[in-house]
């Protein structure tokens, strides 16, 4: 049986991700949700709380551009020879009090933009240009920290930090208890060092379009 936390961490990363990437609101399905992307490569993902249900719900889709996000180690995930497996990836999570302020390093300076529920953060540089961003997304008490990047000349400065800083305190602000994300194995030792906590292994499937 599947841990409840995980289905309700599962279903707090859904909505944000769908309300940050701009597509349709999640449909809810036996076994997870769908949400319809509507890109000619990602035209379609299904998410799944459950790795059991990987096989029985891939063996009905056939549709390049079509993708799975399932909570569970690869091994666990049963598929045919036609799904590529992406890399690793873990659903994780933070709760939202005492957070600290980190300050960007000289010369760089941080700036909250957007208004409501959705807010980006970018690191600027002398000249304006974008160092690194992110964007949270608050939905109810939960908040989904989405896009986070930072340019690879300006890595190895602490830029990331500053970036998931900004965006956990924007979060706590619009009344959000809770933040969710899901990470790359790169970002996972980041985000563990800024308190964050492994809820999951994620593993990432896609038929190529």
């Amino acid at each position: 049986m599947i841990d409840s936390r995980t289905v309700e961490v599962v279903t707090d990363w859904v909505w944000g991700w769908a309300l940050s990437r701009g597509t349709p609101d999640p449909v809810r399905e036996h076994d997870g949700y769908r949400i319809d992307v509507g890109l000619p490569e990602h035209r379609v993902r299904y998410v799944l709380p459950d790795p059991r249900s990987a096989g029985p719900r891939a063996a009905g889709l056939s549709e390049p551009g079509t993708w799975l996000k399932v909570c569970g180690a690869p091994e666990l995930v049963r598929l045919s020879p036609e799904w590529t497996i992406g890399a690793p990836e873990h659903l994780m999570s933070i709760e939202l009090d005492a957070l600290p302020l980190i300050t960007p390093p000289d010369p760089y300076t941080v700036e909250l933009l957007g208004t409501g529920d959705v807010r980006d953060a970018v690191v600027r540089t002398t000249d304006g240009g974008c160092a690194a961003k992110g964007r949270v997304v608050v939905r109810g008490r939960a908040a989904v920290i989405d896009v986070v990047e930072t340019d690879p000349a300006h890595r190895r400065r602490g830029l990331g930090s500053v970036v998931m800083a900004e965006l956990s305190r924007a979060a706590a602000d619009r009344g959000a208890v809770r933040a969710v994300l899901v990470a790359t194995e790169a970002g996972r030792a980041l985000y563990e060092k800024l308190g964050w906590t492994p809820e999951s292994p994620i593993t990432a499937a896609h038929l190529a379009a």
